[in-house]
């Protein structure tokens, strides 16, 4: 079937709801409607139109509210991979045929797998990609921030990993800068890996981070199937970002598991881990502290402390406490002054420790 195109009015784009991913996309722009034998690519977006729901009933908006999806309705959502553990393994399909919404955020995929407790995901028909006056498909890398060579050293880096989806990294993430804002530390943030969701980016926004930045910046939909030029694509380019604008400190958070394939190559990649000072690690249980732990200080990275889903269990603090010998705390009290206080401190130790081996080195 040969290209075809058909020009969209700005009153249909406007009644469209565009998706959370879609948010570097200026939607004021002469657009049109591209459909044959195409190929799509990550990044690429679509005009799709909602046939059945199932797991998600609502799409993020570009504003991050939700926005109740109908039968019908029209969408701007994004092709991409995702992994998710606790809904959804999909792919990049290789037509335009029917395919799945597999994130809230606006991923559009072909499912490959689901977890058993969620429901099947909701399917969408896409109407065909969305391309420039010019032709040419709009995709995010059409929007990204400009690549970085190096970025600044300067800022304290403190990343945030954790045992799995869902282990409370997030929270503890926005915990982390309320405390260090309180404390009058100018915080910067970003989430390097995992799958387009504004939830995640405003929680940063509203606990007082600044500037605040995911992968979607860096022109990328989410990270899953990406290999370690992406990665380190991510790290500069967001880094750079932060480090310009000469915060005390820059949060990380880094998705999913340290056993998830994108993770453990981002944690293999000497750019990000030179650059990281130290981790705070969330974890479901105290046996999974303890791997994390162990699998991070084999490679060299500082744990200053312990939090997450387990500390909704006094007795799994407890036990967490006993094996790893590190401090714990609950996910709120990452907040307070006190808290972290101590971590920006174990930072600048690191730091100055790091510092004072390269002078050694070099003397």
């Amino acid at each position: 079937m040969e290209l075809q195109f058909e020009p969209l009015s700005i009153q249909r784009l406007e009644q469209a709801k565009w998706a959370y991913t879609t948010r570097r996309i200026k939607q004021q722009q002469p657009m049109q409607l591209l459909r044959g034998s195409l190929c799509p690519e990550a990044g690429d977006l679509l005009l799709a139109r909602v046939e059945e729901l199932g797991q998600h009933k609502k799409l993020e908006l570009v504003s991050s509210r939700r926005a109740t999806l109908f039968e019908g309705d029209e969408i701007v959502v994004v092709y991409g991979n995702r992994y998710a553990p606790d809904q959804f393994e999909g792919i990049v399909p290789d037509h335009l045929g029917a395919c799945r919404l597999v994130a809230a955020g606006g991923v559009a995929a072909r499912l490959l797998n689901r977890h058993d407790k969620v429901k099947s995901a909701t399917r969408i028909t896409p109407l065909g990609l969305l391309a420039d006056q010019d032709g040419h498909r709009i995709n995010l890398s059409t929007s990204r921030l400009p690549k970085a060579d190096q970025i600044e050293p300067d800022p304290l880096v403190l990343v945030v990993a954790g045992t799995s989806m869902n282990s409370g990294k997030t929270t503890a993430c926005a915990n982390l800068v309320k405390g260090f804002v309180r404390q009058k530390i100018k915080v910067a943030a970003a989430k390097f890996t995992g799958t387009g969701a504004g939830a995640d980016y405003r929680a940063l926004v509203d606990a007082g981070a600044s500037p605040v930045f995911d992968f979607i910046d860096a022109g990328y939909v989410s990270t899953y199937r990406v290999n370690r030029d992406v990665l380190l694509d991510i790290v500069m380019t967001l880094g750079s970002q932060m480090a310009a604008t000469q915060p005390d400190v820059i949060i990380i958070e880094v998705a999913d598991g340290l056993l998830q394939r994108e993770t453990s190559r981002l944690f293999a990649t000497p750019s990000f881990t030179n650059w990281a000072d130290g981790v705070i690690f969330a974890a479901n249980d105290a046996l999974g502290a303890q791997a994390g732990v162990s699998w991070l200080t084999a490679r060299q990275l500082p744990v200053f402390a312990i939090t997450g889903v387990l500390t909704s269990s006094p007795l799994a603090q407890r036990e967490a406490e006993d094996i790893c010998g590190l401090p714990v705390y609950h996910t709120g009290a990452l907040a307070r002054p006190s808290v972290s206080s101590y971590i920006y401190n174990c930072l600048n130790f690191r730091r100055q420790n790091q510092l004072a081996a390269t002078d050694k080195r070099q003397g």
